[in-house]
């Protein structure tokens, strides 16, 4: 089956939204994860006639642009692809409890998130997160760096707390590898130290035709394997990256087409993807940029220019090529941050 998004509309990312709404409709989730915070009073900022949920949203990425080691101590970098699809968190406290909760009750992470977040703010209350998410999971998508920053957002929405860039990558530093969804670009960043290394730009909107190889893949996990790149290797990620900093911008997609493809290659050592060979020639036969895929996951995609008067064509032939080879076909939009 092919699951298609809609090309004709721009993919121009929003500002994260923030929304305060009204007390009585966060609650209820029955089976939600908890946790108990420190006991506590709280701030004037959470009386109890002054609840306010905080509401707020994070992209994800398609896999990366290029991903690997460089010459340097901590190199371990990525280039972010930011698609049109989010997760959004939504985050009641309740200065009525101190036991905080998570729906789905899988999130955990977020809701350790949410418990530094406030007892930071030295708001020992409880409260209701949610999470509703568009990223598949385990698939090299950035779902769990999504939910993390949303739920980030939220959390200080709710409080009325800054939450800038760098007290996010802090607090995420303490939970798991992470992506630079983040930040409204393209980027370069150092996912296992989480820091941003530089911003890069933005492109005009892509389609990605996408592929599932099946399966789920555990983000820490995976992180934790060692890097069999040798120094010549090290070498061509810091020509890569090079590359793809001056294609964005150049606004080139071509070329960055060409750097994605080269980086799926090198990662074939680290994470096999047996259907990259027929993916590259269905890309080449189609007319496409390149290859682009989830280093970490199981996905991968053929990039095509939505400028093209052959586009919709292009699309068309790439999904039905890559539902013959692979099957579960899925069509994103990069987003412009023009």
């Amino acid at each position: 089956m092919t699951t298609t998004t809609d090309l004709l509309t721009p993919a121009v990312h929003p500002a994260p939204v923030t929304a305060p709404v009204t007390a009585e409709e966060g609650r209820g989730a029955t089976g939600a994860v908890s946790a108990t915070v420190a006991p506590g009073a709280i701030g004037s900022r959470l009386g109890r006639g002054a609840v306010t949920t905080g509401v707020s949203t994070a992209f994800g990425t398609f896999g990366e642009l290029l991903q690997g080691v460089l010459p340097e101590e901590n190199g371990d970098f990525l280039v972010t692809l930011p698609v049109a699809r989010w997760a959004m968190a939504r985050f009641e406290p309740d200065p009525g409890t101190d036991v905080l909760q998570v729906w789905p009750p899988h999130k955990k992470k977020a809701l350790a998130l949410t418990s530094m977040i406030m007892e930071d703010a030295g708001l020992p209350a409880g409260g209701l997160l949610k999470i509703h998410s568009s990223l598949p999971e385990g698939k090299g998508l950035a779902s769990s760096s999504a939910d993390l920053v949303a739920t980030a957002r939220a959390v200080a929405n709710a409080l009325d707390e800054a939450m800038p860039p760098r007290r996010i990558e802090a607090y995420l530093a303490r939970i798991e590898p992470t992506d630079g969804v983040l930040y409204s670009s393209i980027v370069a960043f150092h996912h296992r130290t989480v820091r941003l290394r530089a911003v890069l730009g933005s492109l005009p909107s892509m389609a990605v035709v996408s592929a599932d190889e099946g399966g789920a893949v555990d983000t820490v996990a995976f992180n934790s394997i060692p890097k069999p790149f040798t120094v010549a290797d090290k070498r061509e990620y810091a020509r890569l990256l090079d590359r793809i900093t001056d294609a964005i911008a150049r606004r080139d997609l071509a070329e960055v087409g060409r750097v994605a493809t080269a980086s799926a290659r090198m990662n074939q050592v680290l994470r096999h993807k047996w259907s990259l060979d027929g993916m590259t020639d269905i890309c080449r036969e189609v007319g496409g940029l390149g290859v682009v895929v989830g280093h970490s996951g199981t996905t991968l995609g053929i990039l095509l220019d939505t400028a093209s008067p052959d586009c919709p064509a292009q699309l068309a032939a790439a999904a039905q090529a890559c539902q013959e080879l692979v099957g579960n076909v899925t069509v994103y939009r990069t987003l412009s941050f023009d």
